[in-house]
């Protein structure tokens, strides 16, 4: 798996868990998609993002987006 996978599995199962719990626990874990959201956004106009530095860290190979 490459880092740019990696970082959309997980983004996806942040936004995800946000939507679970805003539903099941307390309205404002909206908050939690909300994050993921902005900080997909802000990746993809700066190119930072902190879970790709983590997953290229933990030796998984990089891909296109994230170097």
């Amino acid at each position: 798996m490459s880092v740019d996978r990696a970082v959309f599995v997980f983004a996806g199962l942040v936004v995800l868990a946000g939507i679970v719990l805003s539903l099941t626990v307390h309205p404002w874990w909206i908050a939690l998609s909300a994050f993921a959201g902005l900080n997909m956004i802000q990746a993809a106009f700066t190119g930072f993002c902190p879970a790709a530095m983590v997953f290229k860290a933990l030796g998984l190979k990089p891909g296109v987006a994230f170097r």
